[in-house]
């Protein structure tokens, strides 16, 4: 007996098709608006003020001095070699893939967290997600909206949810059940709990997850410029086809400057909490010492008659 699963998928595919258009036309028009409008606020100033934008960004958030340059120097690069615009248009794509993979995979992690069923029931899922290869989530995003960044920006999104969802969830099964039990004592809601403490304590993990979203999004920067998605994908498929081997590379250049850029920003992200809450601590203890102080009045010496 042979079962025909790819019929079955083929027929669930036309049926969403012709039941679901205009959903799906609907999504198309207000993802093309939304990457539209992002990618036209990083390309109306000049380059350099955006460049500039982007290195005091990797300053403050990772504190690193070689980070910093690199950043400027590697900007500067894709600069010199031609490919700002693409650049833009693919960090424009990545941005807004990965937003919309965190806002459906951390509530879907911290659901899966606070729910033994909801976790047992999405692991397999994410499994089937992550194992299956990524051409395959190309072929129903380019049926249900046709070529170009849309459906390059669908399939990004679905290849890219499984680990803010694992990663959320493991960060807030690792806590310590003491600190659970301390807030629990003190008659906490579970609302109050979760935001308070569960989730500050899960951030270290849930910024993990959200560096690997990034560079599973950045994976498909190449995949998705098979369905004219453009960008950097558009330039590295452009030089395959063309067997042009100079243009294929500086292409490339510019992803793995992207991903590296972007990988480090999120990593100096997971603790600058830390380090605020270093600083205000400081300040105030600094503050107190000042208040604590004697101010040093010296009395007005007495006459003496």
């Amino acid at each position: 007996m042979e079962l025909n699963v790819g019929g079955w998928f083929e027929s669930l595919i036309n049926w969403c098709l012709a039941n679901l258009g205009w959903f799906f036309d609907g999504i198309a028009w207000l993802t093309t608006q939304i990457v539209g409008s992002v990618e036209f606020a990083l390309i109306v100033l000049h380059p350099l003020v955006i460049i500039a934008l982007l290195t005091a960004t990797a300053a403050f958030m990772t504190r690193s001095i070689g980070i910093t340059v690199f950043s400027a120097a590697a900007f500067l690069l894709i600069l010199s070699m031609g490919l700002w615009l693409e650049t833009m248009a693919s960090l424009s794509i990545v941005l807004v893939s990965v937003a919309a993979a965190l806002l459906i995979g951390v509530p879907l992690g911290i659901w899966a967290a606070l729910s033994s069923a909801v976790s047992a029931v999405m692991r397999p899922v994410l499994d089937l997600m992550q194992a299956m290869p990524v051409f395959v989530y190309l072929i129903p995003a380019v049926f249900f909206f046709g070529v170009g960044q849309v459906p390059g920006i669908a399939a990004t999104i679905v290849f890219a949810i499984p680990p803010a969802v694992r990663l959320t969830e493991l960060g807030i099964r690792q806590m310590d059940s003491e600190l659970l039990e301390a807030a629990q004592a003190f008659g906490a809601k579970k609302s109050l709990i979760l935001r308070d403490v569960q989730l500050p304590l899960a951030f270290p993990s849930i910024m993990v997850g959200v560096n690997q979203v990034i560079m599973l999004a950045l994976s498909m920067v190449v995949v998705a410029g098979l369905v004219g998605a453009g960008g950097l994908g558009g330039v590295v498929v452009q030089g395959v086809a063309q067997l042009d081997t100079a243009r294929g590379f500086e292409g490339g250049l510019a992803v793995v400057i992207l991903a590296v850029y972007l990988d480090r920003v999120t990593g100096g992200a997971s603790s600058l909490p830390g380090v605020l809450r270093k600083s205000n601590r400081l300040r105030k203890e600094r503050a107190a010492a000042k208040a604590i102080t004697p101010q040093a009045n010296p009395e007005p010496a007495l006459a003496v008659h």
